[in-house]
């Protein structure tokens, strides 16, 4: 009859032996824990030797006692659905794990009653077919992989981690019970919704374990009278490890190399949320958390003292110079982007008319330093509202692989989509000024070459001379000061100075081999850090001097497999040597008097007591807009970078607003995490000094800087 289409169109061989799952990418850290998922299904496969024995006990106890008795379809049962059909009595019932996994495979459409009695045939074929292909413990685990638990929970992995925050191979006998028990009708027995009807079934299916000899009177007493003991968790991509990371991983990454490479099953290019991939990344699961951990510390009190100082604001949290006008149009520009904007404009409504709603106060959630709260806010107030909050990148990578470690891009994934590591583009401040310093090391300077400390001026093409002061107005002493104080102060004279030995175009093409892709503007004012570069620019670039003159771009995956385990590429970094050995030791020694005496010292003392060998650079920008801290060690390279959303919002006060006061604690709360935790590994070397060192360049530099600049501190770093 199967031969002639008797019951019409059947699966081929072909569909049984690979049937179509929607399977959910999974993200690997480093350290091989999952960071998480992209799914359309939160299905993940499991082989039957990995689920829990109770769950197996559970399903055939309750859905099939016969289940290894059978071959497919136990015909008793089959009569008793058959005739329940016809006489409105049991209209179902007894189908075999088999058959509901057949019926779960190619699933029902609408049917009346002589084409469901069809359809049971159709199934009790498929099943039987399923028996001849697959062994029962292979059913059994496609059953439970296939089953949708509800609450984003596809498959006996992810139920296991969703109601309970555990495994599939290590649950408890209620908790087994009480996801087999959900199998009879999951909506119905959905433990969030009705949870009394959900502990009854569970002690039905203990019940049935205790009739089959799955469990002994004893337990049986003992378990029925628990509570569910739900650890609920569903799954949001807002929630876990590296947030911004994995949305990067997603929306750009990803999405580009699935358009490049096609899937041999489909004959179309990979799907990350039907086709399982595995992503494996360079993050570090501890050191991503302490990651996290330092920008939520530091973030959080930062942010406290910048809403005390809001309070005092006639514009906040505007600055005190920007005007109304300009408010208005940061507003306007604010509005048009947003999605309610464009939600409206869709409708047909006018800009006027968008702008009368976008003032009217309506009831909503926002975000707050304690939490999600409701309020009554306009849209427009709202939008005003999220500007106040400061924003944070941070990155940590490996010098000499170029694997990223860790990766915060921002304080709250859920309301702050944008990346500050790789999307955000900032005006670095002083951070841009060992590049300039660089160009100077390579050139045969020492940093114990002395410069006059007095103002320097450059020639503009428009015939206009260019005079950077230094921060805070403060005037150079007329003085001979080395290029190791000079950075370690951030003399903005003294990088002048050098840009005007070797101009703009030899900077920026120093730049560009460090790998510097953002475009900078060939001015002599971007030797004091006008340019707008990434956070994952930064710290990379600077990795080359703790890895011996040669950069390595940054890497963060290292393989993409298939569903299979089949890798489909392996990445490794290009690289590319800018210095010498001998120059980038000496730049390194360059910036380690930024943190001995220098703008970043305080990482010495109170509460970082960071002695191992550092070096770095903190920078800010024009009116405290932007702080920036980038740090090197002999095996991890950081940097951070604080500020407003807008660059009109930002602290009055040099005192909080500098980098050394907004980014380098994150910096600071991170390492000292990082060091404290012996499984890390991280140990207190020093930089590794080259053989072929010249035994007389001069790094100790303290017979020419005994006398400490007039006025200047780590307080005032500031660029103009």
């Amino acid at each position: 009859m199967v031969g002639f289409g008797v019951f019409g169109a059947l699966p081929k061989v072909d569909e049984l032996l690979n049937p179509k799952n929607n399977l959910a990418t999974l993200v690997y850290s480093g350290d091989m824990k999952i960071l998480g998922k992209y799914y359309s299904e939160n299905r993940v496969n499991v082989a039957f030797e990995k689920i829990d024995k109770d769950v197996i006990n559970a399903l055939i106890a309750t859905e099939d006692v016969r289940y290894y008795e059978h071959n497919g379809v136990d015909f008793k049962a089959l009569l008793r659905s058959f005739f329940g059909v016809f006489t409105g009595g049991n209209k179902g019932g007894g189908s075999t794990i088999t058959q509901q996994l057949a019926k779960m495979m190619f699933p029902r459409e609408k049917l009346n009653k002589l084409e469901l009695v069809i359809r049971k045939f159709k199934e009790w074929i498929i099943a039987t077919q399923l028996e001849k292909y697959y062994t029962k413990n292979e059913i059994l685990a496609l059953y439970l992989n296939k089953f949708d638990f509800l609450n984003l929970a596809v498959g006996i992995k992810s139920a296991a981690q969703i109601y309970f925050n555990s495994n599939q191979d290590s649950l408890k006998i209620e908790q087994a019970a009480m996801l087999v028990g959900m199998a009879k009708n999951p909506s119905l027995f959905n433990p969030i919704r009705h949870y009394e009807i959900t502990l009854k079934r569970r002690n039905i299916v203990l019940s049935q374990m205790l009739k089959y000899g799955y469990l002994s009177l004893l337990k049986y007493d003992s378990l029925k009278v628990l509570p569910l003991g739900l650890s609920f968790r569903p799954e949001d991509h807002n929630d876990g490890l590296a947030t911004y990371f994995r949305e990067y991983l997603r929306d750009v990454f990803l999405k580009n190399w699935c358009k490049s490479h096609i899937n041999s099953e489909t004959d179309a290019p990979y799907n990350i949320y039907k086709d399982g991939l595995k992503i494996y990344t360079t993050i570090d699961s501890k050191m991503q958390n302490y990651a996290e951990e330092a920008v939520y510390d530091h973030m959080q009190e930062l942010q406290k003292m910048f809403s005390k100082e809001c309070l005092n604001k006639i514009n906040a949290p505007f600055a005190w110079n920007v005007s109304k006008q300009e408010i208005e149009e940061i507003m306007n520009s604010s509005i048009k982007r947003s999605d309610r904007y464009r939600e409206l404009e869709e409708t047909g409504l006018s800009h006027k008319k968008i702008i009368e709603i976008f003032h009217k106060p309506i009831p909503m959630r926002v975000y707050s330093l304690r939490g999600d709260i409701d309020t009554i806010f306009s849209p427009y107030d709202s939008i005003k509202y999220y500007k106040s909050f400061l924003q944070t990148g941070f990155m940590a990578m490996e010098p000499q692989t170029g694997y990223v470690k860790a990766w915060v891009g921002g304080i709250n994934h859920k309301h702050f989509k944008y990346d500050h590591v790789k999307v955000s583009k900032r005006q670095v401040g002083s951070t841009f000024k060992p590049f300039v310093y660089a160009l100077a090391i390579q050139e045969g300077f020492s940093p114990c070459h002395q410069v006059p400390n007095i103002r320097t001026c450059i020639n503009m093409p428009d015939g206009k001379d260019w005079c950077p002061d230094n921060s805070d107005g403060l005037k150079g002493t007329g003085k001979m000061i080395t290029l190791r104080r000079a950075l370690a102060l951030s003399v903005n004279y003294v990088t002048a100075w050098i840009m005007k030995q070797y101009g703009p175009h030899a900077v920026i093409k120093l730049v560009k081999s460090l790998g510097v892709t953002s475009q900078i503007p060939e001015v002599p004012s971007i030797c004091l850090g006008t340019a707008d570069i990434s956070v994952f620019e930064m710290v990379a670039a600077n990795s080359t001097f703790a890895n011996k003159g040669t950069y390595i771009q940054p890497t963060f995956i290292t393989r993409i497999e298939d569903k299979n385990g089949k890798i489909l590429e392996e990445f490794l970094p290009n690289s590319n040597e800018v210095f010498s050995e001998e120059k980038a030791y000496t730049m390194i020694q360059l910036m380690r008097g930024v943190v001995q005496e220098g703008t970043g010292s305080r990482l010495r003392g109170g509460k970082y007591k960071l002695n191992n060998q550092i070096a770095g650079k903190t920078g800010t920008t024009q009116y405290n807009a932007d702080g920036w801290f980038i740090g090197l060690t002999p095996e991890l390279a950081a940097g951070c970078w604080v500020g407003g959303e807008d660059r009109s919002i930002h602290f009055n006060s040099i005192l909080e607003g500098q980098g050394a006061s907004m980014a380098l604690p994150i910096w600071g709360k991170f390492f000292v995490k990082v060091y404290a935790d012996k499984n890390i590994k991280l140990s207190n070397a020093d930089f590794i000094k080259p053989k072929n060192l010249d035994p007389n360049l001069e790094i100790d530099c303290s017979k020419y800087d005994d006398q400490p600049l007039d006025g200047k501190n780590e307080e005032n770093e500031f660029d103009n």
